[in-house]
C-alpha cells in the first residue's frame, strides 16, 4: 500500500480545495409562464407539450 513520503501542508490542502465551493444555479426567465426556471431544464407548464398552468 502506498504511503505519502511527507505530510500534506495546510496551504497545499487548501489550494486543492479551492474548487469545492457551492455555486448558485443558473436561473433564466420563462416568457411563456412568466416565472423563473433553471437554464436547460423543462418548465412544468410545457412538459410533453401540455399546458396545465395558464398565464393570467
Amino acid at each position: 500500500m502506498a504511503v505519502p513520503a511527507r505530510k500534506t501542508s495546510k496551504a497545499k490542502k487548501n489550494k486543492r480545495r479551492t474548487h469545492y465551493g457551492v455555486k448558485s444555479p443558473a436561473i433564466s426567465f420563462d416568457g411563456t409562464t412568466g416565472t423563473f426556471k433553471r437554464s436547460h431544464h423543462v418548465s412544468l407548464a410545457e412538459y410533453k407539450a401540455q399546458h396545465p398552468i395558464k398565464k393570467n
